[in-house]
């Protein structure tokens, strides 16, 4: 189990010195403990004297093969969470990796912000960090927003007031009960469950809910979608 006195460290191992600093740089302003390797043999010598949370590891490396490492980690016993990253993209290397122990799999090119939501997702799961919903708070705070958890609106930075919908309103309801964790069209409508994985309504609900967000410096890109999974609300809540 990680230490919830530390912040958590996360090894990038990738040879492409450029993609490399781009995500340690993304990471570094998550407050993250961030440590690089540029190929299998660096990674391994930080793993003998590093306690490690999670590796972002790239497949294609000048020394040895991912995969082979995952193999090793998880034949030894390691718990660390690891997320491959590749510019290999068939379904044959994905499950591949899967089986081989990698928690998450993400294919290049990807959006930097995806990799960092799920990062926080294995991050959260290893630690046993699940997100307490307050009850009895009028106000959540996410990006530049404020929600009106009574009044149902919300208010910008400069005190603006933004009407919602009652469909846009438990939209973002459920976003906020769950922030920075992938949801599927089925549990963001749950009335609608048998019938979510084909309904483009919803698709279209998610897009005037961004709209609406991003009309404040801050609020574009609070909500991403995540291929094949579903939408995720990218920013911390608080209560009050």
């Amino acid at each position: 189990m990680p230490d919830p006195s530390r912040p958590p460290r996360v090894i990038v191992v990738d040879d492409d010195e450029d993609i490399r600093d781009l995500i340690v740089g993304q990471l570094a302003q998550e407050r993250y403990e961030v440590l690089a390797a540029g190929s299998l043999g660096e990674l391994q010598a930080l793993l003998a004297t590093q306690a490690v949370d999670l590796i972002v590891l790239d497949l294609n490396l000048p020394d040895g093969d991912g995969l082979s490492l995952c193999r090793e980690l998880r034949a030894q016993g390691s718990g660390v969470q690891i997320i491959m990253v590749t510019a290999r993209g068939s379904a044959i290397d994905r499950v591949l990796g899967l089986e081989l122990g990698a928690d998450d799999y993400l294919t290049k090119p990807f959006e930097p912000r995806e990799l960092l939501v799920r990062i926080r997702n294995l991050l959260r799961r290893s630690r046993n960090e699940e997100p307490v919903r307050q009850k009895t708070a009028r106000i959540a705070r996410f990006g530049p927003w404020r929600l009106d958890l009574f009044q149902r609106r919300l208010i910008a930075i400069d005190d603006r007031l933004i009407m919602l919908s009652s469909a846009e309103f438990r939209l973002l309801s459920r976003f906020i009960e769950e922030p920075n964790m992938v949801l599927s069209r089925e549990a963001l409508v749950p009335e609608r469950r048998a019938t979510a994985a084909f309904d483009r309504s919803i698709d279209l609900q998610v897009s005037r809910l961004r709209q609406k967000l991003a009309d404040s410096p801050g609020g574009d890109g609070l909500i991403l979608t995540v291929r094949g999974e579903g939408y995720v609300l990218a920013s911390t809540v608080t209560y009050e």
